[in-house]
């Protein structure tokens, strides 16, 4: 399959590891990876601040970059949710917008969806001996309905030890602009995170958003805890051949 990748702003600027991991995963299964240079912001940030006509002119140039693509992947569950949930809210109904919107969207993917759902694949051949617990975060869990896509993909990882996070469903506190809004709250909501976190006794804290998990990262190095932070596709494309780094 031809997949196209939407990077996201967070990844492209502070995680191209997790980029990179992506392209070799997806290589590594025998799909071809493109990626379109024309692509920007999917404009969650604009839309979550109230900015919809900023939001709106993003979206156009969104669903105009991928709408060739077979198969469109975002490293994010919150970019992936942001063009299916929220997009139609942008559009007026009936309009060209609306409908190029409405086509694009069950083509974009979280890359647990895309795995098990489009390519229909759960053991991706991965190794990564390191006991790991998983955050499912919200936009993942409320809005895409990852359920349990993420932990089959991370069961039959060789050699890792997956432990149980207590209290997962609840939110770390980050939410984009909520955790600047509300500092106080939001570092309190990444301390009973970060607690859990580290009362599993795992190495590796994994998720398939990064900026939670910079989020939860931040406040688990200023405690000390000697947990990694590691995105979903940093732990599939690890091989014995060529390891994650932690």
């Amino acid at each position: 399959m031809r997949i196209a990748l939407f990077i996201t702003c967070v990844n492209d600027t502070l995680y191209p590891r997790t980029g990179r991991a992506v392209v070799r995963l997806l290589r590594r299964l025998g799909h071809e990876v493109v990626f379109p240079e024309a692509q920007t912001c999917c404009g969650q940030l604009h839309y979550n601040t109230g900015y919809r006509r900023e939001a709106q002119k993003l979206a156009v140039r969104f669903v105009e970059t991928f709408a060739d693509a077979d198969a469109v992947l975002a490293p994010s569950g919150s970019c992936a949710a942001m063009v299916r949930d929220n997009y139609p809210r942008l559009c007026a109904p009936g309009s060209r917008l609306d409908r190029a919107a409405a086509e694009l969207a069950p083509r974009v993917h979280d890359l647990s969806e895309l795995l098990v759902d489009v390519l229909g694949v759960t053991d991706v051949g991965a190794y990564f001996p390191h006991t790991v617990t998983y955050h499912p975060t919200c936009h993942g869990l409320r809005l895409l309905k990852l359920r349990d896509r993420p932990y089959r993909l991370l069961r039959n990882v060789r050699g890792i030890d997956l432990r149980e996070l207590e209290g997962s469903a609840e939110c770390c506190g980050f939410g984009g602009t909520f955790a600047m809004k509300n500092a106080d709250v939001s570092a309190a909501m990444a301390a009973d995170k970060a607690r859990n976190v580290a009362a599993t006794g795992a190495e590796v804290l994994c998720a398939v958003d990064n900026s939670c998990l910079m989020h939860i990262g931040g406040t688990l190095r200023r405690q000390r805890a000697g947990v990694a932070t590691v995105h979903l596709a940093e732990i599939l494309a690890s091989t014995e051949q060529e390891p994650a780094r932690l």
